[in-house]
């Protein structure tokens, strides 16, 4: 493996620490760390992603998915006009999300149409 000059640099320091005893109980130590994944997130909006989750910004579709959870509960645990209420928000906040492009469990609209979907299909490649 070829390194540059910067990562062997960084990991002659490391290894001079380690041997010294500098990284020896520091807090977590022997637990892994907690990384943000954010490889699948364009390199140009890393940075303004980082400062808007660090601020206690969400993103629209989490918010929601967060709505739809207590929704789900507040319709579990309502009766009459209140279940209704919460079965008409649930619908709502479900057609958001899909509009968003996001799946909300097997409430998704393909999940609810498929079989019919598939059935007239198969009927017409038959």
């Amino acid at each position: 493996m070829v390194m540059s000059a910067l990562e062997w640099v960084a990991e002659e320091r490391i290894a001079r620490a380690v041997a010294a005893g500098e990284l020896s109980g520091l807090p977590g130590e022997g637990r892994p760390l907690e990384l943000d994944d954010d490889r699948l997130v364009p390199v140009e909006q890393r940075a303004a992603l980082r400062v808007l989750k660090n601020s206690g910004h969400v993103p629209e579709e989490v918010r929601l998915l967060k709505a739809l959870r207590e929704a789900e509960r507040e319709a579990a645990d309502a009766e009459g006009e209140a279940r209704l209420a919460a079965q008409r928000r649930l619908l709502s906040l479900r057609v958001r999300l899909e509009a968003a492009g996001v799946p909300c469990g097997s409430g998704t609209a393909w999940a609810e149409y498929e079989p019919r979907i598939r059935a007239r299909l198969g009927r017409q490649s038959g």
